[in-house]
């Protein structure tokens, strides 16, 4: 049965990489090619379209993120699992966006992995309890949070992420930094922030990906 499922592989660790094309064939998966970079990556996976693609998140030339959001602008017979060590919210939020059929950290046991093959290749998404607990519990609320947040506000917010300070900001908008302070401790109000100074910097530069794609 696993024949049926054809696979490529993308790490940029060549001994990782070798050890999983054993683990898989040992599964008797099919695994029709490999590559230690991004753009190989991409380049291969629209020359085989594969079953399923597994891919690392950070490679050189291309990340396995750019490697799926690439392919889907033209190409949909591939499904994608991120097989990685991230467990950040920003890298679990873009690939929820990507809409990706798969996420398992490479600490888990292969058995997970082969779980999240059969599952996809059934067109079950199969995510990581760790995915699925960031999702839930870290990122879903602070998305509810940014919605509260008007685009005057946001862009206040990313303008903070960058680390500049409320003069300067007045001054890319065109307003009072009375005006911009104001304007931020609004913001804390909205997104239950402390009162200290640093407060609203420090939650920009955590969850400014979640802001950047709304």
């Amino acid at each position: 049965m696993n024949k049926a499922i054809s696979i490529f592989v993308a790490d940029d660790h060549p001994m990782l990489l070798k050890g999983l094309v054993v683990e898989l064939k040992e599964y008797n998966y099919e695994v029709v090619g490999t590559a230690v970079n991004g753009a190989r990556a991409l380049e291969q996976i629209i020359a085989l379209h594969p079953t399923i693609a597994l891919l690392d998140m950070e490679m050189p030339m291309l990340t396995g993120l750019e490697v799926i959001k690439k392919y889907k602008e033209k190409y949909t017979h591939t499904k994608f699992i991120m097989l990685t060590s991230h467990k950040e919210k920003g890298f679990i939020h873009q690939a929820k966006l990507l809409n990706i059929m798969g996420y398992i950290l490479k600490d888990e046991p292969f058995q997970e992995v082969h779980n999240c093959i059969q599952s996809v290749g059934r067109g079950t998404p199969y995510f990581s309890s760790v995915f699925n607990d960031v999702l839930d519990n870290e990122i879903s609320p602070e998305l509810q949070k940014i919605k509260l947040l008007s685009p005057s506000e946001r862009t206040i917010v990313r303008l903070v992420a960058q680390g500049k300070a409320s003069k300067e900001i007045g001054e890319l908008l065109s307003i009072s930094s009375r005006t911009v302070e104001k304007h931020r401790s609004n913001i804390k109000g909205k997104l239950n922030l402390a009162s200290e100074q640093d407060a609203l910097f420090v939650w920009a530069k955590e969850f400014i990906v979640l802001l950047s794609n709304l």
